[in-house]
């Protein structure tokens, strides 16, 4: 399966935006910082999904970003298929390049594609944004501080 880096950007972003679901607006400027995206590519997946009402924005000095939803109700999968169409499988029998497979059709494989894009459905339609940052706080809990020498 191949997730285009679009598709990754936008997934972080609204990681970020869970993360203070709740506290206000956050700006371009710190989800692309927290995130490792570039600020003016982030802008407009910002606003595809705030066309997509996923996300919603305030102007003004205290304006930014913010999630609509809950991070509790918000997978991994809704903002996928929004960014990428469906959520395709790796099997040669869902590529729409023009190398077709002479077997197509009456290839053995098919069906084990068709699980494995089922499993990576099941994966991403099964984890909210919630999952992921109560994941990485406990990555924290684990880790312990951090100290600088």
């Amino acid at each position: 399966m191949r997730v285009p880096q679009k598709t990754r950007y936008a997934l972080r972003a609204v990681f970020e935006l869970a993360k203070h679901f709740g506290g206000g607006p956050i700006k371009v400027a710190q989800i692309a910082k927290a995130q490792a995206i570039p600020a003016r590519f982030l802008e407009v997946i910002l606003n595809q999904l705030k066309q997509g009402g996923h996300i919603d924005s305030k102007r003004g000095k205290m304006g930014g970003y913010f999630l609509v939803h809950a991070p509790k109700t918000v997978t991994v999968g809704d903002v996928m298929r929004f960014m990428q169409g469906p959520i395709r499988g790796v099997g040669c029998y869902l590529d729409d390049s023009s190398d077709t497979c002479s077997l197509l059709g009456e290839c053995v494989f098919v069906p084990m594609w068709e699980k494995v894009r089922q499993a990576i459905s099941g994966v991403c339609d099964g984890t909210t944004f919630q999952d992921l940052v109560e994941q990485e706080q406990q990555g924290r809990q684990r880790r312990g501080p951090s100290y600088s020498i």
